[in-house]
């Protein structure tokens, strides 16, 4: 710790935090703008400002306001395993003492939104939801999420030993028959096995969506909201390279990231296209024509909140609002696309009622051909075991994914 880089970590949480912007693409700006930051600098100033996000309230009730370089010396002397020795040759000395006075302070006696690092907004939904569970949960959604991959084209163990001879520890994951889990954050990008499109990264709630569908070979498959298609490649697996898998979105630059990892997947039988709304034309021409249809609906994103804390400060009950009227439509359309005996898969990143099981039962109400197929039987057709009800519901103090919904409906 030196004060050019606490200066430097400093600079990146303020841009941060006018949340104008994802925090992710706010940090890559940054880091852009400064070529000549090491690794070790880079990964300091990331973890350093992220874990601000995530202890935002507390600390600002600590710090007394939301001055930048004293929500970051606070959260490094609370949350960041460091000492006030380390301190010592990159601080001011008034800073030294003042971490002294702070570094042990309690806020007990703070309100339950405050302790829980939530706006108040926001608490009032999930503490309605999850009562006395809600600590646990935000304490998991609170701690950096693992990384998981998904393996195909190769056994999972084979898989597994291959990254062990390199040094990468992995773990299978518990649901997934595809997934391994990895011990820290090795860098893959050059692994032979990233390259060769054995491994994708893909968190374990994400490959469990996948499986939602029950894809096979030969089928017309369709992923409504593909992004840049890590569930696309996912299904592409499912069906072992035949039939049709059609990857949809609305934005082009999404489909763009899609393009290597195709290449990587081997996989021959996707084809991505760029559509204005759910309403385009070439949406309406392929009505009736699919036995699979996957919606990943655009959502608030506050299941993510271990890799994207700043969701949580951007989302406001308006934003909400929007996109639950955006899912609703979405969902509409994308039905039109299944043929009789086919099945849809609504699914969101979502903790939020109003953009999961409300947005699914007023679309059961007004589309009396679709019936709901209980998540935990039809993952158990596909050799999952977990215990669910009506609806897949993932977090990652029960699971250790990131926070899923997603419904199975089937056409009659």
């Amino acid at each position: 710790m030196t004060p050019a880089l606490l200066d430097t970590a400093a600079a990146a949480l303020a841009d941060l935090l006018a949340f104008t912007q994802p925090a992710d693409a706010v940090l890559s700006a940054f880091f852009r703008k400064r070529p000549k930051l090491g690794g070790r600098d880079r990964a300091f100033i990331a973890e350093s400002a992220y874990g601000v996000l995530r202890r935002l309230r507390s600390l600002e009730r600590v710090a007394e306001g939301r001055q930048p370089r004293r929500l970051l010396l606070a959260w490094l002397a609370r949350h960041g395993g460091h000492t006030l020795r380390e301190f010592e040759a990159a601080v001011t000395k008034n800073e030294l003492e003042w971490l002294k006075a702070i570094k042990g302070v309690r806020i007990d006696d703070a309100a339950a939104a405050v302790r829980l690092d939530l706006p108040d907004w926001l608490y009032e939904r999930l503490a309605a939801l999850y009562g006395d569970q809600l600590e646990a949960l935000m304490a998991a959604m609170n701690r950096p999420a693992p990384l998981d991959l998904r393996v195909s084209r190769m056994s999972r163990a084979a898989a597994q030993a291959n990254l062990a001879a390199d040094g990468i520890e992995a773990e299978p994951t518990p649901y997934s028959p595809w997934g391994l889990r990895l011990k820290g954050k090795p860098a893959l990008h050059k692994h032979p096995l990233f390259l060769d499109g054995v491994v994708e990264v893909q968190d374990e709630g994400s490959q469990l969506l996948a499986l939602l569908t029950g894809a096979r070979r030969g089928e017309m498959v369709c992923d409504f909201c593909a992004g840049a298609g890590g569930k696309t490649l996912a299904l592409g697996a499912m069906m072992k390279n035949s039939g049709r898998l059609y990857a949809f979105d609305v934005a082009e630059k999404r489909l763009a990231n899609l393009k290597p990892r195709l290449a990587r997947s081997q996989l021959s039988n996707v084809q991505a296209q760029l559509i204005a709304s759910e309403n385009d034309s070439k949406v309406k021409r392929l009505a009736g024509k699919f036995d699979r249809v996957l919606v990943d609906a655009p959502c608030s994103g506050l299941g993510t909140l271990r890799r994207n804390p700043d969701l949580k400060w951007r989302q406001t009950p308006a934003s909400v609002a929007e996109l639950t009227a955006k899912q609703a439509a979405i969902l509409a359309s994308a039905a039109r696309l299944v043929k009789t005996g086919g099945r849809l898969v609504y699914a969101t990143c979502s903790l939020l009622p109003d953009e999961n099981e409300a947005i699914v039962e007023a679309f059961l109400t007004g589309h009396a051909e679709f019936a709901l197929k209980p998540a935990g039987a039809v993952l158990a057709e596909q050799g999952v075991t977990l215990a669910m009800a009506d609806y897949l519901r993932l977090d990652p103090r029960t699971h250790g994914t990131d926070g899923f919904f997603a419904a199975a409906l089937e056409k009659r």
